[in-house]
């Protein structure tokens, strides 16, 4: 059944996510995505859709609507939706759900579908150690690496890594993640106690978005470790590791920028769910 979807702003998940709506062959409406149009126009029409579809994340800085080619206020954006709407974005900050809410407008988070975090994840994964071999002089094979955090991230990267052949230890701060690591056959630290323990590693990959390796800590680690920074807010002190010569990246949103067409795929079998739980068959 054809429906008409609004997609607006994002990144290169966003261009294809089109693609792949027109494919099933719905009718869609695009305003600042993939170099596509920005003028009022294409916004009139974008905001008119059944459905719309707003990025991951929704907000790139404080309020202002992730879109490289026009941002905006996420509140003058939400002035032009009407009630009745779907509304649907990912990682939507409190402040936007108050707009929205102020608004009488339903707006709803698909990056809380269990089924798209956990598939994100797996991209992630994926796509970090892609980052990893991109900048290493050295296989994975027998290299031993640090995988911080073992939430969903965590745990698919430690998999992917540890089929690569290399040497894994992944920290966690509770003791059943602790547990599940020693029974994968891997080395297990807690996550607030790596002190002294850092000496071997040939790459770390931080998934906590909270302060981890401080410049004390990273001193401990080999001159030419790879520091894998894959949190949304880093873990792993940029100016620390910069002063002492570690290579590091901040390696975020990776399904966006590495593998756009998996994460699409992602976002839209999500929509089709939420869509369909609603009683809208798609």
């Amino acid at each position: 059944m054809n429906k008409t979807f609004g997609v607006i702003g994002g990144d290169r998940r966003q261009a294809e996510l089109v693609r792949l709506l027109e494919a099933d062959g719905h009718t869609v409406f695009t305003y600042g995505v993939g170099g596509a149009g920005t003028g009022p126009e294409a916004l009139d029409r974008a905001v008119s859709a059944e459905t719309v579809i707003l990025p991951l994340p929704l907000c790139r800085g404080d309020g202002v609507l992730n879109c490289e080619d026009a941002p905006m206020p996420t509140a003058d954006l939400f002035r032009r939706f009407r009630q009745g709407q779907l509304l649907l974005a990912g990682q939507v900050k409190p402040q936007q759900r108050r707009e929205a809410e102020e608004r009488g407008l339903r707006l709803e988070d698909y990056f809380l579908r269990e089924e798209l975090t956990v598939a994100n994840a797996a991209a992630t994964a994926e796509a970090a150690v892609q980052v990893a071999m991109e900048r290493l002089d050295r296989t994975l094979l027998g290299l031993d690496c640090l995988v911080l955090g073992f939430g969903r991230i965590g745990k698919l990267l430690s998999h992917r890594l540890h089929g690569l052949g290399a040497h894994v230890t992944a920290t966690a701060r509770k003791p059943g993640d602790l547990a599940w690591i020693r029974a994968y056959g891997w080395r297990a630290l807690e996550t607030g106690d790596l002190d002294g323990r850092l000496e071997a590693f040939g790459a770390v990959f931080n998934t906590v978005p909270s302060p981890v390796l401080d410049g004390p800590l990273l001193r401990q680690l080999p001159g030419d470790c790879l520091c894998v920074d894959l949190a949304s807010v880093p873990g792993i002190d940029q100016t620390a590791a910069a002063a002492l010569g570690l290579p590091w990246v901040w390696a975020r949103s990776l399904p966006g920028r590495l593998v756009p067409r998996t994460a699409a795929a992602v976002i839209r079998d999500a929509v089709y769910y939420m869509m369909e739980e609603r009683g809208d068959s798609v």
